[in-house]
């Protein structure tokens, strides 16, 4: 079948690659513009860009996947099918009904409609996630689903393994839709979520949420976004593992070290610091970064 395919980030480059294996290979990808990125600012293309490019696949990166000139080259390919996958932009009418569309969304729809759905169902402590194969619609991921395929959560998950596994099921499922043109269903009305975009208020380690709510942000954001706590004088520290540790008596929102160890308080107990990652620097232990930087003994209260 032709196709051509919408996407941008690294997950949407796996998907592009299963996609351009396969007997469905896109003539066109379709990507955002470069943007500036690093300390440097300077432009640089998204990863599905340099895929595309590396691929052999013809590419444009416009301002607006709605506008004139967009549609014309989307037309120009004359696609049986477009595939869209994360690709950071909203489509509009009449994009959205020039071609018929397939969406690969890694969540179990209804569930976790819209941004973030990988680093939500980690964080609230989902017991599994997948992929959902959909038809785009004028309302966000509300489009009828043709397949969808389940994937555990796993305690020690974190975004990059978990995203992972979503990415190969993706492309897989991606692939069969196309193979196989499964029914449409429409979604159920019970169990609707919203998986907002990730804001700097959600990377930060609040006392308040409690030990266990706090691992599982740290791992729903590593290493791509990354969690943080605040040194006294206001300084982030980036955290990238911790473990919860039960009724440790350290005051919330206090960081006190333990026999070697670095520990955040919380409502409920602590936040051991595994490894963690200071301003401008490489992640590292958390107990090397202790050596230099000494806290108050948790025995003080």
């Amino acid at each position: 079948m032709r196709t051509v395919y919408l996407g941008t980030s690294e997950f949407a480059v796996a998907v592009l690659r299963r996609l351009a294996a396969s007997h469905h290979r896109p003539a066109l990808v379709v990507t955002r513009p470069d943007r500036p990125k690093g300390r440097g600012r300077k432009l640089a293309p998204p990863p599905a860009a340099e895929a595309a490019r590396e691929l052999g696949i013809e590419l444009i990166q416009p301002a607006s996947v709605n506008d004139d000139e967009a549609r014309a080259a989307i037309a120009a390919a004359a696609p049986e099918a477009v595939c869209i996958c994360a690709y950071g932009g909203l489509i509009k009418e009449p994009l959205l009904s020039d071609h018929p569309m397939l969406n690969v969304h890694p969540s179990l729809l209804p569930r976790w409609r819209g941004a973030a759905p990988v680093e939500r169902a980690i964080e609230a402590g989902d017991a599994e996630t997948g992929v959902s194969i959909m038809r785009p619609i004028a309302e966000l991921d509300a489009g009828p689903v043709c397949l969808q395929r389940t994937e555990p959560i796993r305690p020690d998950d974190d975004f990059a393994s978990l995203a992972a596994r979503l990415e190969a099921l993706g492309g897989d499922l991606l692939v069969e839709a196309l193979d196989a043109s499964p029914p449409f269903r429409d979604q159920p009305a019970d169990g609707i979520t919203y998986a907002e975009k990730i804001e700097t208020a959600d990377r930060a380690l609040d006392p308040a949420l409690g030990p266990e709510r706090l691992e599982r942000r740290v791992r729903a954001l590593t290493p791509h976004v990354g969690a943080y706590a605040e040194l006294p004088g206001g300084e982030r520290l980036g955290v990238r593992r911790a473990v919860p540790v039960p009724g440790a008596g350290i005051p919330p929102g206090e960081l006190r070290q333990a026999d070697g160890r670095v520990l955040l308080g919380c409502e409920g107990g602590a936040l051991e610091l595994l490894e963690i990652q200071p301003a401008g620097k490489r992640p590292m232990e958390a107990a090397a970064w202790l050596r230099g930087h000494p806290l108050p003994d948790a025995s003080t209260g």
